[in-house]
């Protein structure tokens, strides 16, 4: 329910599109009548949407249909879009949302056909059951209280399609604007892949990777309109429940070491990057000097005794070592949770540390503040100081009663 701190995982190896993750989200519990509401505030009652349980490729999901009371045939502004969304009453997340969505559309096909975002026009993605997906989505991610998101490498698929302006290449323009910085593939024949789909993606997801550690308490599969025997055409979503945080105390875990003395330096970041996305608890880096003087560097990954062979998979192969290093170690760490609180419509997560009774740190999650500070145009500095506030407002100081916990 709204208000419970929770993450999603979206599997979206086989593709998305609107629809996709609009049917995924119900079939997890998302209320459709709490949905059909939002979609009306918006579009007026000219959408009546539905959900059936259908098969793809051998796999049950829900499919989620839209039908449209009234011919759509005039395309729609960015501008006009804006308008629909300010004014209608619906919760301040879901047009938040929404508007990210429609906005990272926007400045995709601007950049596609060179113009400014609000000269844009949409054809496809401005029609009412495009407009249907967007915001019928974003009211199930508050329906189902979704504070975090987090997607699996895209399937773009391949060949042509036929569009607004006639043949294009798939992916698509605009689609190939909006995955900078993803992981993707071809994934199969066809479009996999949709604008608005991959909107919802780049737009509310926090990162790509492999399924984040979290307490499981729902799955939903959506499926889109193709029934393709190889390939099953569905979008898979995990969420679990955060609130729990982690228990701390001791923990045997291992250390890996690499000394390396000719990686280009520029490639580090990366390299960081993926060890934490591979499940790593924690990846530094310490500058050293080697034989002859050379300058290196020492790498350094925590990791849970599980995950220590497929982290040193991953230091073979993003980095030019030959070899490394590993030892046990005992990890003391203070329990964690994560707690909402809101800056200006905006959500941001204060990570607490707490020993079963009082808190002993409260700190804003630093990836929330960023994207906080760009969906208002503030500096990221003066973010920062609001989610202190807010906090401090919340009772998250250090020395205060822990949330949920005894009085």
């Amino acid at each position: 329910m709204p208000g419970e701190l929770r993450t999603m995982w979206l599997d979206v190896s086989a593709g998305v599109a609107g629809d996709m993750v609009l049917g995924a989200l119900v079939d997890a519990g998302a209320s459709l009548d709490f949905i059909g509401v939002q979609v009306d505030a918006v579009l007026a009652g000219a959408v009546a949407l539905s959900a059936r349980q259908v098969t793809r490729a051998g796999l049950r999901g829900t499919q989620v249909s839209i039908s449209l009371r009234e011919s759509d045939l005039v395309p729609r502004a960015w501008r006009d879009i804006q308008e629909l969304l300010s004014r209608a009453p619906i919760p301040d997340p879901v047009r938040r949302d929404s508007l990210a969505v429609f906005s990272r559309l926007a400045v995709a096909e601007a950049r596609v056909h060179g113009i400014e975002p609000d000269d844009v026009h949409f054809h496809e993605v401005g029609a009412l059951d495009s407009i249907a997906d967007i915001v019928g989505s974003c009211a199930g991610l508050h329906d189902l209280g979704i504070a975090d998101i987090q997607a699996s490498p895209l399937a773009l698929g391949s060949g042509t399609v036929r569009a607004e302006h006639g043949i294009l290449p798939v992916p698509v323009p605009a689609v190939l604007e909006m995955v900078g910085g993803w992981t993707v593939s071809g994934g199969g024949t066809g479009e996999l892949a949709t604008p608005t789909g991959v909107a919802l993606v780049t737009a509310l997801a926090s990162g790509c990777g492999p399924l984040p550690v979290m307490q499981v308490v729902a799955t939903g599969v959506g499926a889109g309109s193709k029934d393709t025997p190889d390939r099953a055409n569905v979008v898979r979503t995990v969420i679990g429940d955060a609130d729990a945080g982690s228990a701390g105390g001791l923990a045997a875990e291992v250390v890996i070491e690499a000394n390396v003395d000719d990686l280009d330096p520029r490639l580090w970041p990366a390299v960081l990057t993926a060890l934490l996305q591979a499940g790593a608890q924690d990846a530094w880096l310490t500058p050293i000097l080697m034989k002859k003087g050379r300058p290196a560097h020492t790498l350094h990954v925590l990791a849970r005794p599980e995950d220590a062979a497929a982290l040193r998979a991953v230091v073979l192969a993003q980095t030019s070592t030959i070899g490394m290093r590993s030892f046990s170690v005992d990890k003391y760490a203070l329990a964690r949770m994560w707690v909402p609180v809101e800056i200006a419509g905006q959500v941001v997560r204060i990570k607490v540390a707490h020993d079963g009774a009082v808190i002993r740190q409260a700190t804003p999650e630093y990836a929330d503040v960023e994207a906080a500070a760009a969906q208002l145009t503030l500096p990221v500095r003066q973010v920062l100081r609001l989610a202190d506030a807010g906090a401090a407002q919340s009772g998250l100081v250090v020395g205060g009663p822990v949330p949920g916990g005894p009085a």
